[in-house]
């Protein structure tokens, strides 16, 4: 007997065949696909306790998750070449909706970041996260790579026109995020490193007519909160001061969930958010966080085997950028809430209570769903 009918033979075998089959044909990758269910559970079970025990808010943020999903599933159908040739028409239009934003948009916490269509409002930067790096790879797989100076020149004016708008809104946690989709796609595209040293020296030449000029006086003082968070303990520390001290309370093995004190008694500011990691620390410890770290670590992993297996040039350019600023996003919110980044702005991917947000991280898992799919109907 060989082999391969032993192992359909095996109890069991048939059924996960037939299931494996089911998500193949519906364009799913099983592991990334167990993954994010995993995370989606946890972001719940974390978000129960976060909110208060409010069950409303929980049930709010399951309709999103099976919006999220539903989304992913119809772009996973959506044929890599198509996408290819939606990128640049997605990337200008989503300009035409941040130009939009700021003669039309909405005003609200001190920002101009919502339009207002017919009783919805969304931010359009969100659809920036998506767009950017889909433009970015359809303009360098279609170029010879490494890219040459004339190519790098396009790909820095690509990036830099939808960042500039989102940072005037103002909005810097979403303008980093949207640039770094867009670096990424040309890191990987094989830029030289004399000019990954250039740009370095540009940045550092940059940081004082930035921090004169460019910057609000909020984001200023929020880069001098995490200097010395001490300095303003109950305006502009506060955060910071509760979110350490919540981190550390919970030790290794935590307080248990729903027994966390800093969240319970509101001295935690945005713990259903942004700062929905330092509720998680208190309740489940070290090892909560370890744990987590560990699923983020495998859905970088699986999706970064699909970029290297992708069949295509735009296809290994959009899923490498994809996944490297997924993991941005994890960086920059645990890097802000335990002290070591200026808050930002930035929710954890998954686990922070968010709509818009979470509709678009689902929109770049089912472009990795496509890009999965595409290799595998090649291979046939």
């Amino acid at each position: 007997m060989k082999y391969g009918e032993f192992v359909r033979r095996m109890p069991g075998a048939g059924d996960l065949h037939r299931r494996r089959t089911l998500l193949q044909r519906i364009r799913l990758d099983g592991p990334l696909l167990a993954l994010l269910l995993l995370l989606t559970a946890t972001g719940l079970v974390v978000l129960y306790s976060a909110s208060g025990q409010d069950l409303e808010t929980v049930q709010r943020q399951g309709r999103f998750f099976l919006l999220a999903y539903g989304v992913m599933l119809v772009v996973a159908q959506i044929d890599l070449q198509r996408v290819a040739r939606l990128a640049p028409w997605a990337y200008l239009g989503g300009v035409v909706l941040l130009l939009a934003v700021t003669f039309f948009g909405t005003h609200a916490k001190g920002a101009q970041r919502w339009l207002n269509l017919g009783g919805f409002q969304f931010q359009p930067s969100e659809l920036m996260k998506i767009a950017m790096p889909m433009a970015m790879a359809w303009y360098l797989a279609a170029r010879d790579l490494p890219p040459r100076a004339r190519h790098i020149g396009v790909s820095l004016l690509i990036i830099a026109i939808p960042t500039l708008l989102i940072a005037e809104q103002p909005d810097l946690g979403t303008a980093i995020l949207v640039a770094s989709s867009g670096a990424f796609v040309l890191f990987l595209a094989g830029l030289s490193w004399r000019y990954i040293v250039a740009a370095i020296v540009v940045l550092l030449a940059s940081v004082w007519p930035l921090w004169q000029f460019g910057l609000h006086d909020y984001q200023r003082r929020r880069v001098l909160t995490l200097l010395d968070p001490e300095s303003d303990k109950l305006g502009a520390g506060w955060n910071i001061i509760q979110s350490k001290t919540a981190i550390g309370s919970g030790g290794y093995e935590g307080k248990g969930w729903l027994h966390g004190t800093q969240s319970h008694l509101d001295f935690l500011p945005e713990g259903h958010t942004d700062f929905i990691i330092a509720v998680l620390a208190e309740e489940w410890g070290l090892r909560g966080v370890l744990a987590l770290l560990l699923v983020y670590t495998l859905l970088l992993m699986r999706g970064m085997w699909i970029a290297v297996r992708a069949a295509s040039g735009f296809g290994r350019l959009l899923a490498g950028a994809l996944v490297l600023t997924f993991f941005v996003y994890v960086f920059v919110n645990m890097g802000m809430v335990s002290g070591l980044l200026p808050v930002v702005g930035v929710p954890l991917p998954l686990i922070s209570q968010g709509g818009t947000a979470l509709v678009t991280l689902f929109a770049g898992f089912g472009l990795l769903m496509a890009i999965a799919a595409e290799k595998r109907t090649l291979m046939r």
